[in-house]
């Protein structure tokens, strides 16, 4: 039997928007850990990592906000996660907004390193992430997990195991983000200088979400142990889940976001999964939680038939 431990990380200083602290308990409330048992899989709930209230810290650095605040909370995420592999279960892991994804893919990454393997990353986002203090336009570390992950941003959250010398969470080359349509731009040349692949909007409209999702599998899966997977549920277009900290018009549909999760879940190559900025106080009736189950059920191995 398949084993998965969810792990709630209820960060909210990585944006201006408040309501993603509440993302795990939305997810929780929407059924995730009684469907995800009815697929046939062992669930254990390890709860929520323990994270800093914003009124009790100062935002300190502009071009960084609440940054030594994040830093911790991912290191005890990534340690989290890290336990959770070494156990025998896969992560599950609920935000909160997208910096948790530091944590979640460094834990990842660190427990595959110490067998001597690498891992992909197929970043599911209408956002690349890949700002740093000096690019970013609004110093939120939301927008910046995609280029810690690839090392390119502050020590404090690109070496969160504190090696002596600093490795990277994921190459670049293995390194895929998937549905971007809204990139600053300091973003869009880090992208194209960094050697990752992006499939914007744009791609999944001419060639078909089919191709790209092959495409995107196949780099993931190059040369590596598996691949890590993290789904910004505003991924998805607000008509469908309005329920997001920053929404952008054009996403994909219902069916689309459903075709990217069972893609991935078919290869069973996947060694993590992450929902993150679900914000329950933009959402109506807590659709976007249900839908961001619907996914996470998908990718867990549901099928129509």
């Amino acid at each position: 039997m398949r084993k998965v431990k969810i792990i709630g990380v209820p960060l909210d200083l990585g944006q201006e928007r408040r309501g993603v602290d509440m993302g795990p308990s939305a997810l929780r409330f929407a059924g995730l850990n009684e469907q995800v048992r009815s697929l046939g899989i062992q669930v254990q709930d390890a709860g929520n990592v323990t994270v800093p209230i914003r009124e009790t810290h100062s935002p300190g650095d502009p071009h960084a906000k609440y940054l030594a605040e994040i830093a911790e909370a991912c290191r005890v995420h990534a340690s989290w996660v890290l336990k959770t592999l070494e156990e025998g279960c896969m992560p599950l892991v609920l935000g909160g907004d997208h910096s948790i994804a530091i944590g979640t893919v460094a834990g990842v990454s660190q427990f595959y390193r110490q067998r001597g393997r690498q891992i992909g990353l197929i970043w599911v986002d209408a956002h690349a992430d890949l700002n740093t203090p000096q690019t970013s336009p609004s110093g939120n570390v939301h927008g910046m997990p995609l280029a810690c992950c690839l090392g390119m941003g502050p020590p404090e959250l690109t070496n969160l195991f504190q090696a002596p010398e600093p490795v990277r969470s994921v190459n670049p080359r293995s390194t895929v983000i998937v549905g971007v349509r809204n990139v600053d731009a300091g973003e869009g040349r880090a992208a194209l200088e960094s050697g990752l692949t992006a499939y914007t909007m744009r791609d999944i409209d001419e060639r078909g979400l089919r191709k790209v999702m092959e495409e995107a599998i196949a780099i993931a899966d190059r040369d590596t142990a598996g691949f890590a997977v993290t789904l910004d549920m505003d991924f998805v277009d607000p008509s469908e889940a309005p329920g997001v900290g920053t929404p952008v018009r054009g996403g994909a549909t219902y069916r689309e976001a459903h075709l990217v999760m069972e893609m991935i879940s078919d290869t069973g190559r996947m060694l993590s999964f992450e929902i993150v900025e679900i914000n329950p106080i933009l959402d109506v009736a807590n659709r976007t939680a249900a839908l961001g189950v619907e996914l996470a059920l998908s990718v867990l191995g549901k099928k129509i038939l």
